[in-house]
């Protein structure tokens, strides 16, 4: 029996550059389908929460130029739920906006803030996980995040370091979050054993992040709050609209959770990946004795060892005599890099703006 105090939003807005040029800011990745699985990122979110969340309590959070992507891809979803950002303010409005909405609609609501292109595997882990953070949030005054076991000293996420002793089983009080480290302090956090990368995955209850906002971003808090009259009503659109023209653009990680003394981590086992950059995609899909990894039955690799290659059309594509390069084919744009630089493709796409406009992006 699913809880009907139990919500999830799932936030859908990005523009997934560093997916260029697969991912446009027209259609990015949380609506494709990177790793062929059959289901986008966006659907495999919904799949996942629909498991164990009412989908009557399932919300998307996106940009309003995506919401009918977003109707298209979860028929499924009730219009309403789908809640449209009229400009893009990082994750704090976000949050502010679904989470007054909600208090207004249930004061029980109890949440998870989630991202739509996370790759989660073992899922009845997940879901154990999950509803073992509901049920803290419930009886507590409490924020919770989901921190990873990290396996190597990655640094492109950030961490977490919990507090030795557990609040409850399982449940530590975060004792600090460190942004993305170097190479050395990854290390030295991966050997100490009680860091953990932060999944960006969030739990609590609506009415006491709403009080977070008030206490520690009131800026935040006196915008939403002059705008929950119109909420749930006709007028709601104008008045998220003012809110967010005057709102700081600011994430949800520096507004409150930094700041606040109630946050705790659980810490998670999952198969977790961020999905963030095309290594990440190259990680999860299977590879040959080379270690090439490719999306299309129509490439061939001679002599290439530790290449990505995706493409969305039947073109043969023949890669000889290449390592580690990273190679995306579209029909309007090819993309070659060497894997090490792929966070420089926010720079390409910057530089494919300034001398083409916008067409390609």
């Amino acid at each position: 029996m699913k809880n009907q105090n139990h919500y999830v939003a799932i936030m859908a807005g990005g523009v997934g550059s560093r997916f260029w040029p697969m991912s446009k800011s027209s259609y990015p990745k949380q609506f494709l389908d990177i790793l062929n699985t059959g289901r986008t990122l966006i659907q495999s979110t919904y799949d996942r929460f629909a498991d164990f969340i009412p989908e009557e309590n399932i919300y998307v959070v996106t940009s309003r130029e995506y919401m009918e992507i977003v109707k298209q891809q979860l028929p499924n979803l009730p219009a309403e739920n789908i809640l449209g950002e009229p400009e893009r303010k990082n994750t704090a409005a976000c949050v502010a906006y679904i989470s007054f909405k909600l208090k207004k609609m249930n004061p029980k609501a109890n949440l998870i803030v989630a991202p739509s292109d996370h790759l989660i595997g073992d899922l009845d882990l997940f879901e154990e996980t999950c509803l073992k953070a509901l049920d803290y949030t419930e009886s507590q005054e409490a924020f919770v995040t989901l921190g990873i076991q990290p396996n190597h000293p990655n640094t492109g996420y950030g961490y977490i370091q919990k507090s030795l002793e557990s609040k409850q089983e399982g449940i530590f009080q975060v004792k600090r979050f460190t942004e993305k480290p170097d190479r050395e302090t990854a290390k030295k956090f991966l050997k100490s054993g009680d860091y953990f990368w932060n999944s960006g995955i969030f739990i609590w209850r609506a009415e006491e992040i709403v009080h977070a906002f008030w206490e520690h971003v009131k800026h935040i808090y006196d915008l939403f709050e002059e705008a929950l009259p119109a909420l749930n009503t006709p007028e709601e659109d104008a008045a998220i609209e003012k809110a967010y023209a005057e709102c700081r653009s600011i994430s949800i990680d520096y507004a409150v959770m930094e700041k606040a003394e109630n946050v705790f981590v659980i810490p998670s086992y999952f198969q977790w990946n961020d999905l963030g950059t095309w290594n990440s995609a190259w990680e999860n899909f299977s590879k040959d004795e080379s270690l090439n990894a490719s999306n299309s039955k129509s490439t061939i690799l001679v002599d290439s060892k530790g290449c990505l290659v995706h493409s969305n059309e039947d073109k043969l594509m023949v890669i000889g005599g290449l390592e580690d390069l990273i190679v995306v084919n579209t029909p309007e744009a090819l993309l070659i890099c060497k894997k090490e630089n792929e966070q420089q493709i926010k720079e390409y796409v910057a530089r494919v703006k300034e001398v083409k406009g916008e067409l390609y992006i």
